[in-house]
């Protein structure tokens, strides 16, 4: 039997983004963001108030990057999301990562983070039920170091996911199917 729970934030795993971008004095801005998604093949969307020092930045610079956060660097990645642009102006610095300056768009790459988008900045949506930040991925790169193939091997990228339950970070690293496969012997 369901028991009714004290939640709408039941969607279980988001992802953890980090979403880099440039200040006006051309430091760099990181922060945490779980409420984004895929909103095409080469499109992102998250959603994100216009309060965030990152917001500001990405309509500014017109560009962002988004790494997926690994098991590696969840102390980073957690205070990404802890630390505010608006009030810490050098929480990147005080990190301890380092960046290089994307060839493709206004925005930094995480060297740290093994995946990372590069995206141009599409629109904002705001009102009742905008969505936030609409991006345009120009540019994948991922580290060798987390491929087979050619492809990037979820159980070597090791990313994590939050888990707004109880506020943890969990590995998402073991494949338990296949897609479009699987449900195959169920179409008969």
């Amino acid at each position: 039997m369901k028991k009714n729970i004290k939640t709408t934030e039941a969607i279980f795993p988001m992802p953890v983004l980090m979403i880099a971008t440039f200040n006006e004095d051309n430091t760099v801005d990181v922060m945490n963001a779980a409420w984004g998604t895929m909103l095409d093949r080469d499109m992102v969307i998250l959603n994100l108030t216009e309060t965030h020092k990152t917001v500001k930045n990405i309509k500014e610079r017109k560009a962002f990057t988004i790494s997926l956060a690994d098991s590696k660097h969840v102390k980073e990645a957690d205070y990404f999301g802890m630390t505010s642009g608006n009030t810490t102006p050098d929480k990147f610095a005080k990190s301890g990562l380092t960046y290089t300056k994307s060839e493709l768009v206004d925005a930094p790459i995480i060297n740290e983070f093994p995946i990372c988008m590069e995206c141009t900045f599409i629109e904002y949506q705001n009102g009742e039920y905008g969505c936030g930040v609409i991006g345009k991925i120009v540019n994948v790169s991922a580290e060798e170091s987390i491929m087979t193939n050619n492809n990037v091997d979820i159980n070597l990228l090791d990313a994590i996911a939050f888990d707004p339950y109880t506020h943890g970070y969990y590995k998402v690293n073991t494949k338990v199917g296949n897609a479009f496969k699987d449900g195959l012997s169920l179409k008969k």
